[in-house]
C-alpha cells in the first residue's frame, strides 16, 4: 500500500545491551552494545556455523549449495548508507547495520534468509513508496529482507520489525516479530546456528 510521507528527522533507535540469558545475545556478545563490533561477531558467528554446513552439504541434502554468506560492506555500500542515513525513513540501527554489513544471503538455510542491501532496499522505497503497517506504533516502514518463500519483513520508522503473512504487500497484514534490529539479527543468527545443528528451520 502506498502512503504519502511527511518529512521528519530520522529518529535515533536505543542500541543499549541486550538482556543476558534465554533469548538474549550470546555469551560471547552479552556484554556488548550494539555496534560495530557486536556486528563483527554476530557475522563470525553466523560464517562459523555455515561453513560448518558447507562441508557436507551435498551429502545430506542431496544437492549443491549456492552461495551462502554474510557480506561486509564495501565503498559503494558504504556510500549507500550514506545515503540511506539521509531517508526521513531511517534508523540508527540499520545505519550502523549497513556501514559494516552489505547483505546476508542464505539460500539454503531452513526457508532461506536475504536481508537486502541498502541500496536495493532505497530502490524499492523510491520505487513503490513507504509501506504501511497499520498494526505498528509507527506505522511507515520499508521492505529490508525476505525469505525463500516471499514473505517479507519490514523496518518501522520506530525500528520494530514486521513479517507479512503473505508475499504480497497488497492490503498485507504484518505480525511484529522484534522490538528492534538487533533482537532481529541475533533471531537470525539463533535461526541459522539451529538449522545447521538440528536441520529445523527456526522460526523467523
Amino acid at each position: 500500500m502506498r502512503v504519502a510521507v511527511t518529512p521528519r528527522r530520522p529518529r535515533i533507535a536505543g542500541t543499549g545491551t541486550r538482556a543476558e540469558g534465554d533469548g538474549g545475545i550470546i555469551r560471547a556478545m552479552d556484554q556488548l552494545s550494539y555496534s560495530a563490533a557486536w556486528l563483527s561477531r554476530w557475522r563470525d558467528e553466523i560464517t562459523g556455523a555455515v561453513n560448518s554446513m558447507m562441508s557436507n552439504f551435498e551429502e545430506t541434502y542431496g544437492y549443491e549449495p549456492g552461495t551462502n554468506e554474510v557480506r561486509a560492506a564495501g565503498e559503494e555500500d558504504l556510500r549507500a548508507a550514506r545515503d540511506y542515513g539521509r531517508e526521513v525513513l531511517g534508523f540508527e540501527d540499520l545505519l550502523t547495520f549497513y556501514e559494516s554489513i552489505r547483505e546476508v544471503v542464505l539460500p539454503d538455510v531452513g526457508n532461506g534468509c536475504f536481508v537486502h542491501p541498502a541500496r536495493d532496499v532505497l530502490r524499492r522505497l523510491a520505487e513503490e513508496g513507504p509501506v504501511f503497517v497499520p498494526e505498528a506504533d509507527d506505522p511507515l516502514g520499508m521492505v529490508i529482507a525476505s525469505n525463500g518463500g516471499g514473505v517479507l519483513y519490514v523496518a518501522d520508522w520506530g525500528g520494530a520489525i514486521h513479517r507479512s503473512r503473505s508475499a504480497s504487500l497488497d492490503d498485507a497484514q504484518f505480525d511484529k516479530i522484534a522490538d528492534d534490529l538487533p533482537r532481529f539479527l541475533d533471531d537470525i543468527r539463533r535461526c541459522v546456528v539451529t538449522f545447521v545443528e538440528t536441520g529445523a528451520t527456526g522460526d523467523l
